[in-house]
């Protein structure tokens, strides 16, 4: 199979799709690469080191979507979307459930679209979205505790506190991945954490593993309007796969919160879980309402690229081995990646995005079966 590996052109997106060592791999099981000069420079990797493992550098972008499949790290931009076409395999972080263009887009060129973000194996785990969830988890907090500082526009909060003078409120909306890591990086800053989930099991793990140093509650209206209000920053970490993610806050309750707080909603790929939230960028990465600050930037992970592109590949090496092994046979044994269909030659193929807009849903083995 000819895998193309262009390079990311979204706001200060810096990781890469695929590592040298990713492509080594694809090489030695007979698999042409061609790798767009510089696509790995953002996380320091050279041509050099690619054309050493064995890849074809190309001039352009062009050239490196006229492949049988594609392995990104982002969803298409705008830009890209003339690259788009029938017999192309698309495998990237999609989150389709907050961009109907998207959708329409790819249904119409009719791609084969494998969401990173959806994968999910028979315990439920999300495998290839795991690893982006731990970084901005932990990003969370040092990017809250920055903009905390009064010459950010915050409250002027010290995430710790010091003798005498108490630590900053922090409360994580979701106690899944994001949630969890974030937690562990609020803690270790000193801080006063409060996780709340409508899942019982995930707060008691965290309540075992972080023996008291951290406050659960359920997850219902007046508690999170509680604990929001009270809170000198807020940690959106929600996550419906595969879906848009519900809205917790609502603008009505900014004016009860503190002013100079600070919201990092990561649940933004899936549309917020704040009704003010809408899409930044590292370079405009906020925006104040009612005098809390919003930070929403959709790609946080890309602000640490080299970290980010080997924990992501970890993950991800082993699906693009077999999807270039097997093409769309791997879909068709393999569950995880049925869960990791999203669209499919006009087929919408993921439950949960055809409930957003409302669209015919299609099994992903039916969907294959009609496109042959």
């Amino acid at each position: 199979m000819i895998i193309g590996l262009p390079k990311e052109i979204k706001d200060n997106e810096y990781r890469v799709g695929m590592s040298p060592g990713t492509v080594h791999t694809l090489v030695e099981y007979g698999h042409q690469v061609r790798v767009q000069t510089g696509a790995g420079l953002g996380s320091s990797f050279t041509d050099e080191d690619y054309k050493s493992a064995g890849a074809d550098i190309v001039s352009n972008a062009e050239d490196a979507w006229s492949a049988q499949m594609v392995v990104k790290v982002k969803e298409p931009t705008e830009l890209e979307y003339r690259y788009l076409r029938h017999d192309l395999i698309l495998f990237t972080y999609l989150h389709l459930a907050s961009n109907k263009a998207l959708v329409e887009t790819l249904l119409t060129a009719g791609v084969t679209g494998i969401a990173y973000e959806t994968v999910q194996t028979e315990s439920g785990e999300l495998p290839l979205l795991a690893p982006m969830s731990e970084v901005a988890g932990r990003m969370a907090i040092q990017i809250g505790a920055s903009y905390l500082l009064k010459t950010l526009g915050g409250r002027g909060i010290l995430m710790g506190g010091v003798p005498g003078v108490a630590p900053a409120n922090v409360a994580i909306l979701g106690a899944g991945i994001v949630g969890a890591n974030a937690a562990r990086a609020a803690v270790g800053m000193g801080a006063q954490v409060t996780v709340l989930d409508v899942n019982h099991a995930r707060l008691k793990y965290l309540d075992d593993i972080f023996r008291g140093q951290l406050l659960t509650r359920m997850s219902d209206g007046l508690n999170i309007k509680e604990l929001v209000y009270q809170a000198d920053l807020v940690i959106g970490a929600v996550l419906i796969p595969g879906g848009r993610a519900p809205w917790l806050i609502t603008k009505d309750m900014l004016s009860h919160m503190r002013r100079g707080s600070v919201i990092v909603d990561v649940a933004v790929d899936q549309g917020g879980c704040v009704e003010t939230t809408h899409p930044t960028t590292h370079s405009h990465p906020v925006y104040e309402v009612d005098g809390v600050l919003h930070y929403c930037v959709t790609n946080m992970p890309g602000a640490v690229p080299r970290t980010s592109t080997f924990a992501l590949n970890n993950q991800t090496a082993a699906y693009v081995v077999r999807l270039a092994n097997e093409g769309l046979d791997a879909v068709c044994h393999d569950r995880a990646l049925q869960h990791g269909l999203n669209i499919h030659r006009g087929f919408v193929t993921h439950p949960a995005v055809a409930e957003v807009f409302g669209l015919k849903y299609t099994a992903p083995l039916l969907a294959i079966g009609d496109a042959s």
